[in-house]
């Protein structure tokens, strides 16, 4: 089989998915219980492992040229995969970040991750296809980046905890610049008609800053990858399927953590380590001449413990306040 045609063949299934995805099961705008995001999570990870086996089988029946076995292939897929679904738990705290600054309601938040899924896919292909020269041209921003996750985990210990208003948002007043905005959501719409006239709404704002956010992680994250394999089909694959489960995995963890009373402590503190990590290679290199990295499944280790934590803490607490209530 050409190769142009396994190109193509991946990504109208990628399509197909996404759109029996937003057509089928998410047509009416609703909030997403983690019943229906843990089915999904499975559903994804589910078609990731199908298509490993199939590289496993028939890898090099499709890439005759290709310098891998069918069981390098294979591994090196899987070891992608994994490696930013692992990344990728540092999105979904940021999300969490993005939709709590412009308060969108559970309900829209799922068209706003899907449509933020689709420009992923491209930019990440875009990035993947440009390889080394781009990450390292748009590298600096990292710092702004990290700095920024450090800076707004420190203040959302310290805010009062009150709803903001989207509408002065910085990034719909950057959008005004450019379209006229409405003075609210307009249900699950990134563009309304009023009086002839075509207008944004915050929602769309809020997709850029979903969009933004994933093309600094992948400055971050593609290099990862580029260490295991530089075969461009393998890191693109993985990096959709990592891509295509974030947020089914974004909606079981904010859901399953709804009730966590210790939950804005301990996403501040994870917001700042992830800040902290981005910022550590280049800090250390300028500092000490090399590049210092936290492993990945030592970030990852170091977000479920804090997670564990503020469960555990919370549920003691609970379990204390309901005692007290008792005995009152």
């Amino acid at each position: 089989m050409d190769a142009t045609w396994i190109w193509i063949a991946f990504n109208l299934f990628v399509v197909g998915m996404l759109a029996l995805d937003l057509g089928v099961f998410h047509r009416q705008a609703h909030a997403v219980s983690v019943k229906e995001a843990t089915w999904w999570s499975v559903a994804w990870i589910s078609l990731a492992l199908v298509f490993n086996a199939g590289i496993y089988f028939y890898w090099q029946q499709l890439w005759p040229d290709s310098a891998y076995t069918n069981q390098d292939a294979a591994l090196a897929f899987l070891t992608g995969y994994l490696i930013e679904k692992s990344l990728s738990i540092d999105n979904v705290f940021v999300f969490v970040l993005i939709f709590g600054s412009f308060a969108v309601p559970a309900a829209y938040q799922h068209r706003v991750l899907f449509w933020g899924v689709l420009g992923a896919l491209v930019l990440r292909g875009i990035m993947i296809a440009a390889g080394a020269a781009l990450i390292t041209e748009f590298h600096w921003v990292i710092w702004i980046f990290g700095g920024f996750l450090i800076f707004t985990g420190i203040r959302m210990v310290t805010s009062d905890g009150h709803a903001s208003d989207p509408t002065q948002h910085t990034m719909v007043k950057v959008l005004r610049r450019i379209f006229p905005v409405t003075e609210g959501y307009e249900g699950q719409s990134f563009f309304v008609k009023r009086n002839g006239m075509l207008m944004a709404t915050p929602l769309l704002a809020v997709l850029l800053v979903v969009e933004v956010s994933d093309v600094i992680f992948a400055v971050d994250s593609i290099p990862a990858i580029f260490a295991v394999t530089t075969d461009p089909f393998i890191v693109y694959t993985s990096n959709v399927f990592a891509i295509l489960g974030l947020r089914s995995l974004y909606f079981v963890m904010v859901g399953a953590m709804d009730s966590v009373r210790y939950l804005k402590p301990a996403l501040a503190f994870i917001l700042s380590f992830v800040g902290v990590k981005m910022l550590l290679p280049d800090a250390t290199y300028y500092l000490l001449g090399d590049k210092m990295h936290i492993p990945v499944q030592w970030s990852l280790g170091v977000i479920v413990l804090t997670l564990v934590v503020a469960v555990l803490a919370s549920v003691f607490a609970n379990r204390r306040d309901a005692a007290r209530s008792g005995h009152a």
